[in-house]
């Protein structure tokens, strides 16, 4: 067995005698490694027995038997961790799950790009603003957005805070969801403002009505509560850039004999770092937890199904998720060819939809954004061409915020480009809207119709 496919030699720091991409430079090596040491000390974030449990719903989503839900923040930041803002991501992520529930008649998997999303990968070193050169901003967990010098220089101190930020809000939507929050008999209380006046407020609350009275029903009947009705899952994910950060909180369970990344339940990794023999590959190559590669128009067959046999030469089922982002102007051509190549080596893998990334776009003012037609263009072709090879797409993956931001265009209420200014909020990249965000799970819900419609 090749170095690469074999865990026998791997360990959490092996990543570090390989070409490491996206890595900030700190000018004090000391202070990092003094500043690892201590996170390497703290208690993990999530557990190996949620981990586990994740792998089981993936494997179920690849078969078709559940479907994910993946959403969030492009990237989070120290300032918004609290409870009015985390409540604000559960609410939306809840409502597009429940109304995706009513309508693909499936089980969804609840999954949060929150609680770690700290780093981003920047396509420069640097920025140059009026003639000043300094470092990119890379995210909270790296330096600070402020465009001055000491605000843009790597602090390694910076990783304790976001360790401290994600553990505080996944302890909170932990003690929100065993709390009764998410118990689906009282979706009152995920209300959000916009229900008082989106133009798909009727078709959401005749869904809650519709869920409601067929809880009702079957506990009447069976004269017990259904206690899957009243707790709901939720897990955490977000990408695995900082390999450092991620080192620190990988540890080997005994019990197992396994090795975890315990500051999330779902890493993952984007195309600028999976590079076949770069160090972001070699480190999840090791790790017990499902991982997930984004793919997009540069990734090659030969480059894809080396990922596949490296990332999960077992072909563990759960273990490998692939999330493609072509943008609508590129899926026809793409997708059926990974779908091909994949097929072609046996792989089994959960396929994600990513409509944001590869509909990413500027204004004429430069003003960053996406076009809620591509997005919605994107997904619709997803659904169909895998429908047309025999495959099919088992989850979504959304940037999105339940705040009533101006970031992307269109929707219901049809916002334009002269719109973005007004309520943009965003540090890196365009999300949808609570609206949008709704309006994407109500396509999603009839999918299942729109099917079996096209299939009688």
């Amino acid at each position: 067995m090749s170095r690469t496919s074999s865990k026998v030699d791997w360990h959490p720091a092996t990543w570090q005698s390989r070409n490491a991409t996206q890595q900030p430079l700190y000018p004090d090596p000391s202070a990092v490694e003094a500043t690892l040491g201590k996170l390497s000390r703290l208690p993990p974030i999530v557990t190996s027995w949620e981990v586990e449990n994740l792998k089981t719903l993936v494997g179920a989503a690849q078969r078709g038997e559940v479907f994910v839900l993946q959403g969030g923040d492009c990237a989070e930041n120290f300032e918004e961790c609290t409870s009015e803002n985390i409540v604000q991501k559960l609410k939306i992520l809840l409502q597009m799950s429940l109304v995706m529930w009513h309508g693909l008649k499936k089980p969804i998997v609840r999954v949060g790009r929150m609680g770690g999303q700290y780093a981003k990968p920047r396509s420069a070193d640097t920025e140059t603003r009026d003639g000043i050169t300094l470092p990119s901003y890379r995210g909270d967990l790296v330096n600070r957005n402020a465009f001055t010098a000491e605000d843009r220089v790597p602090d390694p101190e910076l990783m304790l805070r976001g360790y401290e930020r994600a553990a505080l809000t996944l302890n909170f939507v932990r003690a929100l969801v065993d709390g009764g929050f998410a118990d689906l008999h009282h979706p009152e209380n995920w209300d959000l403002d916009w229900v008082q006046h989106s133009p798909l407020a009727r078709e959401y609350h005749e869904i809650v009505r519709s869920i409601s009275d067929s809880l009702d029903f079957m506990e009447s009947i069976s004269g017990r509560p259904m206690h899957h009705s009243r707790r709901v899952d939720f897990f955490s994910s977000h990408e695995g850039l900082h390999l450092p950060y991620e080192q620190a909180q990988t540890r080997f369970l005994a019990h197992r004999q396994r090795w975890y990344n315990l500051s999330t339940h779902w890493p993952w990794m984007g195309m600028r770092t999976a590079n076949i023999d770069g160090a972001h590959i070699e480190y999840f190559r090791g790790i017990a937890n499902p991982v997930s590669v984004k793919v997009g128009t540069g990734m090659d067959d030969e480059w894809l199904q080396a990922l596949v046999h490296i990332l999960n030469p077992q072909n563990e089922p759960g273990r490998l998720t692939l999330i493609h982002r072509f943008g609508a102007k590129h899926i026809e051509e793409h997708l059926p060819r990974v779908i091909r190549a994949v097929r072609a080596v046996g792989a089994n893998v959960l396929w994600i939809c990513d409509p944001m990334h590869g509909n990413t776009e500027s204004t004429a003012d430069g003003v960053k954004t996406r076009r809620f037609d591509n997005v919605l263009s994107e997904l619709e072709a997803s659904f169909r061409i895998h429908e047309a090879h025999g495959s099919h797409l088992g989850g979504v993956h959304l940037e999105l915020t339940g705040d009533n931001v101006t970031e992307c265009t269109g929707g219901a209420r049809g916002l334009q480009d002269s719109d973005l200014t007004r309520a943009y909020k965003s540090q890196v990249d365009p999300r949808l809207n609570y609206e949008q965000a709704m309006e994407v799970a109500m396509r999603i819900a009839g999918h299942r119709q729109r099917g079996s419609s096209s299939g009688a």
